[in-house]
């Protein structure tokens, strides 16, 4: 099995382990993850990861190093990838709320080119597990939102690549917003999926 995991058919699917919930999305191999929340009027508790629940889901990745960020609202960030380094994705949000999507480019995959996504948000505490072999990006929703991940593998500038946000063969449907996204420079300048060749993403599909 790839080390950046992939998750199990089955039984398993939405089914609640340890204090976990995980329920596929639209693409297979993406996984909302809803931890139990344990709250009462002093605050609350949550695990937001635990090796052996998450490897009893069908995730196997090993993560090597955890990011942060903050944005303010309207920012888009995405759609992102590594060719090398190909990284997996624990994503979630501490503070906040955003939309979080991410795409399939593996192209030996019967989902290749679809999109799914879901609004993780401080409040919620849902997670989104993203496999090697997509590429992802989100919006924020609320007026700032803190981001938080964890890699399975190391940030290599060298091997960035990336999709535009609205792509119109991937589609994916952003909120409506009454202002255009906020964008980097680099990110309003990222090519369409139709100009490039995702071959490097095959390796990480298995039926």
């Amino acid at each position: 099995m790839p080390r950046g995991g992939k998750t199990r058919p089955g039984g398993r699917w939405g089914l609640f382990m340890a204090n976990f919930t995980f329920t596929p999305l639209g693409v297979p191999d993406m996984l909302l993850v809803q931890p139990r929340v344990f709250g009462d009027a002093r605050g609350y508790f949550m695990e937001t990861w635990r090796q052996d629940a998450f490897e009893a889901a069908g995730i196997s990745a090993r993560w090597v190093q955890d990011n942060q960020s903050a944005s303010a609202k309207g920012v888009l960030r995405g759609l992102h990838f590594q060719r090398q380094n190909t990284q997996a994705k624990l994503v979630r949000v501490i503070r906040g709320a955003v939309f979080d999507v991410a795409v399939d480019l593996r192209p030996n995959s019967p989902h290749f080119g679809k999109w799914a996504g879901a609004v993780l948000s401080g409040e919620n505490g849902h997670q989104l597990y993203v496999p090697r072999g997509f590429a992802h990006g989100f919006l924020v929703l609320s007026d700032t939102a803190e981001f938080a991940y964890k890699c399975d593998d190391v940030y290599n500038p060298a091997e960035e690549g990336g999709i535009c946000w609205n792509d119109t063969d991937i589609g994916v449907v952003w909120p409506s917003a009454d202002a255009p996204p906020l964008l980097s420079d680099k990110d309003s300048a990222l090519p369409g999926f139709r100009e490039q060749d995702f071959t490097f993403f095959e390796r990480w599909y298995t039926a």
